[in-house]
């Protein structure tokens, strides 16, 4: 399914049909999984309560001034427009039977922003004013929203991404400062994925969690790492967070 292309939605939504899985030891159960192939987005839906799983995964890193407005756009269709026309194939359905689950992998870029990821963050800040805002009306249809919000994950999601190499020729219109700050914004990514990257597996019992929560919460976070960060955001003056988040990636770069 070309999450992209609504018909594709539409139609992979009228193809679904009964099937039983069991995940990570979970009771089986009529479920359908959907797989969305390269734009590594999928769905989880269960035929008695109606659960629709979204998860964009489309990256894009490296300075703003090299990305080209096709590579920019693409982030948005997968990343938000993917999402919001899948949640608008299924949720019909939601209302009708006046009961939902509306899970939707966020991001700890969608909460704080990440140099070098600038549309990559928009993409999933929108996210997460899409969902809230829909979370807030969709309560009275007893249908819930749930964002997962995750950090670096082992996965596919960085053999996939669109990344500006050190050695690429589109680096040389940007000045050395920006090209300093970048290798040593890749150094920083190496660190975090070696040392803190989850597992799947992790994930997935979060998302458990929240599929078999009685009253789910709005927003679960998959690791520690992420909500003091998020503290930090709306405790502190906006210099001290920017400050404070430009040590913790650069270091040891100059200010």
């Amino acid at each position: 399914m070309d999450v992209t292309d609504r018909q594709s939605i539409l139609d992979a939504r009228d193809g679904i049909v009964e099937k039983r899985i069991n995940i990570l030891g979970m009771d089986p159960c009529q479920c359908v999984l959907i797989r969305i192939g390269k734009c590594d987005l999928s769905g989880l839906m269960c035929l008695f309560l109606l659960f629709a799983v979204c998860n964009a995964g489309a990256g894009l890193m490296g300075p703003l001034e090299v990305q080209s407005l096709n590579s920019m756009r693409h982030i948005l269709e997968v990343n938000l427009l993917g999402t919001i026309q899948t949640i608008q194939a299924f949720l019909p359905q939601m209302k009708a039977q006046s009961q939902g689950r509306i899970l939707v992998t966020g991001s700890t870029g969608g909460l704080h922003g990440l140099p070098f990821n600038e549309v990559y963050c928009a993409s999933k800040f929108a996210i997460e004013g899409a969902c809230e805002s829909l979370a807030i009306l969709l309560k009275h249809f007893n249908i819930h929203v749930s964002l997962i919000e995750c950090g670096p994950v082992n996965t596919d999601f960085l053999v996939n991404l669109q990344k500006t190499e050190l050695g690429d020729t589109s680096l040389q219109q940007v000045d050395t400062h920006t090209q300093r700050l970048y290798e040593k914004y890749l150094q920083h990514c190496r660190s975090v994925f070696q040392n803190a990257a989850q597992d799947t597996e992790d994930i997935v019992k979060v998302f458990l969690d929240a599929i078999q929560s009685p009253s789910p919460a709005f927003r679960y976070f998959t690791s520690t790492t992420g909500p003091p960060v998020t503290q930090l955001k709306v405790t502190e003056p906006d210099e001290s967070y920017i400050g404070a988040m430009s040590n913790i990636i650069f270091s040891t770069e100059e200010q």
